[in-house]
């Protein structure tokens, strides 16, 4: 509103440092705290789509290699909840423990996704829907692709180091959907065994995933 008349949201202090809307002003921490929570929410809501569409697939497909990456896209997407909260308090100490709780996360799917590789590996579970299976690591791929995208844009923006690690890990996480293709053109060949191993080798990505995280969360930069 123009004009000097008062304002619902309040003026700004006679010094200037005031956190009112007075005169068309925003004070940029607000700016700053609605743009991450607006980034957070958009890559929250395309990763839990990619993995609820990649769990329908693995519950007709039984493959690891599958289950290893919907088990990191669903934690990577709830990784965007604390720095969610971080941006909304507008706290960049509570980003920074989100991020630290975003290389946790990794480090926790990549001990499960072993888990479940050492497990098919013993056992060969016989796999099926193999075409259904490679659509669904394509849509891991362009599910992750595009949380990254919003993830750097508005981390890199935003000069936040845990929102871009975030998005470095979601970028990577595309490349690892693509293993799932590759395991299933792979069985099809008649090669079973190659499911477990991708799952195998898609665990040690995600473990080095953490580590390219933590780094940028301890260096605190957001490049």
């Amino acid at each position: 509103m123009s004009g000097g008349g008062g304002n619902v949201h309040g003026d700004r202090d006679h010094d200037g440092h005031g956190h009112g809307h007075g005169h068309g002003l925003i004070d940029p921490s607000i700016v700053r705290s609605r743009a991450g929570v607006r980034a957070v929410s958009t890559s929250l809501g395309v990763l839990l789509a990619t993995t609820a569409v990649q769990a329908l697939v693995y519950a007709a497909s039984g493959s690891v290699a599958l289950l290893a990456d919907l088990i990191h896209n669903g934690g990577d997407a709830l990784t965007a909840v604390p720095l969610g909260i971080a941006f909304f308090l507008r706290s960049e100490r509570g980003e920074r423990l989100g991020g630290l709780g975003v290389v946790l996360a990794v480090v926790a799917s990549g001990l499960v996704a072993l888990g479940a590789a050492i497990d098919h590996l013993v056992h060969r579970p016989h796999l099926s829907h193999l075409w259904v299976l490679a659509a669904a690591g394509g849509v891991g791929f362009v599910g992750n692709e595009a949380a990254a995208f919003v993830r750097l844009r508005a981390g890199r923006r935003l000069a936040s180091p845990a929102l871009v690690a975030d998005g470095l890990h979601a970028r990577i996480d595309g490349l690892v959907s693509l293993g799932v293709v590759v395991s299933a053109g792979i069985v099809s060949a008649g090669l079973p065994v190659a499911d477990p191993v991708v799952g195998l080798v898609i665990t040690l990505v995600i473990l080095r995933i953490a580590l390219q995280s933590w780094r940028t969360i301890r260096d605190g930069h957001a490049h």
